[in-house]
């Protein structure tokens, strides 16, 4: 039996930080993501993975341990399992979770949604469970933590032409920088009611591009946006667009992915000239 499963990346249109603490967020599946294919062969002694395409020995140490997690939870389990990803890792689109929930689903079957929570919160200790929502839903969603997850209907055009910056992999993990802002909350607070603002902006109909500008904002109050990208930030906001980082971002280094709206061919210089890669959602 061969047992195929896709898990889409994530992109937050408001939120980082702010839902940890109970605010609101919303984010939208990604098109492009990770897909797991288990094919059960008895012959094999254990599960014996293949990730061909991974640029990184930490990632497949990740998946081994996703692996081994799945393997505690049904000990028959016997074959090979491959995984393909187009998503890119590390960089603020949910990476880490979309493997877990595509692994725990080829290997457990699709129904498995606790048993992958549960993988996702031994490997991602005080994750606010924003991305699992996004990613195990594949829809838009509003949340807030301790409520649960509620699909949300925003424009379909509410992201076109938009494009995603590659600022490079960020210098601190998610966790490490979490516990960094748990440590602040009083600090940021007044940040962090910003971002839920934006949120409320969004799902109120406001223009997307006018609330990333103030999004932006709050996250480089909160010290995660290096200064290099506030730097392509504010030339994409001079020629009239607008951007954000799209994850947990980084203290120093890169930022990972930032979406960008606007005219595309401007985007497409501005991230040119500094020898960035950019993609599409």
């Amino acid at each position: 039996m061969t047992r195929n499963s896709f898990a889409p990346g994530k992109i937050i249109l408001s939120g980082e930080y702010a839902v940890i603490f109970g605010y609101a967020g919303i984010a939208v599946p990604s098109s492009i993501g990770i897909e797991a294919v288990f094919e059960e062969d008895s012959a094999c002694e254990n599960i014996l993975l293949t990730w061909k395409d991974a640029d990184e020995k930490r990632a497949i140490l990740y998946a081994e341990k996703i692996v081994a997690l799945c393997h505690n939870k049904n000990p028959e389990l016997r074959g090979r399992l491959v995984i393909h990803a187009n998503l890119p890792l590390g960089k603020g689109m949910g990476s880490s979770t979309a493997l877990v929930i595509a692994i725990t689903r080829a290997l457990l079957g699709e129904s498995a949604r606790e048993e992958a929570l549960f993988i996702e919160n031994i490997l991602s200790p005080g994750n606010s469970g924003f991305d699992f929502a996004t990613i195990w839903e594949n829809v838009t969603v509003l949340f807030r933590k301790g409520t649960g997850p509620k699909p949300i209907d925003l424009p379909k055009d509410i992201l076109i032409d938009a494009l995603l910056i590659d600022t490079g992999l960020p210098n601190e993990s998610t966790t490490e920088l979490v516990a960094w802002m748990r440590t602040r909350e009083t600090e940021v607070r007044e940040t962090l009611k910003n971002i839920d603002n934006c949120t409320d902006r969004i799902v109120r109909g406001e223009p997307l591009d006018l609330v990333m500008r103030d999004h932006n904002k709050a996250q480089v109050s909160l010290g995660v946006v290096p200064s290099d990208v506030q730097a392509l930030i504010s030339d994409i906001e001079q020629v009239g667009g607008s951007a954000k980082v799209i994850g947990a971002g980084s203290r120093v280094g890169g930022a990972g992915m930032v979406l960008a709206l606007g005219d595309q061919k401007e985007i497409l210089g501005i991230a040119g000239r500094r020898n960035l890669p950019i993609m599409g959602l």
